[in-house]
């Protein structure tokens, strides 16, 4: 299995901001933060990139009486960006697990050979039976 790449990391962590602020508009840079596991300064970044790229824009409004606060929106581009990012992320999951699945048919299969081996007799290196 392959390492997870930077450039897929940050895919994930903009997919993960778009999904938020999606459900919560008015959700906070610093709640984002929190909430996803994201450094604020990262928040930040990304989400000024969609906000370069057209895929999301922000609107001052008032939070209480005496603060304004933003709130963030998805575009029709940002929409359009949040469907296909989610497309290939479910793909790239879909993968990895097909894969785990394949390694744990053959972890299974090494144990049984292994076991059938010791005729069901654990040697000092078979481990625990299960």
């Amino acid at each position: 299995m392959s390492v997870q790449t930077s450039d897929h990391l940050e895919k994930e962590e903009a997919l993960h901001i778009f999904r938020e602020i999606n459900r919560s508009p008015e959700m906070t840079q610093r709640e984002l933060s929190s909430r996803l596991g994201i450094s604020l300064g990262k928040v930040n970044f990304i989400i000024n990139a969609l906000i370069r790229k057209g895929f999301v824009k922000v609107e001052n409004f008032k939070k209480s009486s005496n603060k304004i606060s933003y709130l963030y929106c998805l575009t029709p581009r940002g929409i359009e960006e949040k469907s296909r990012m989610t497309y290939h992320f479910l793909r790239r999951k879909m993968r990895e697990y097909e894969q785990l699945e394949l390694e744990i048919r053959r972890l299974r299969e090494e144990v049984r050979r292994e076991e059938a081996q010791t005729n069901g007799v654990p040697s000092e290196n078979a481990g625990p039976k299960r």
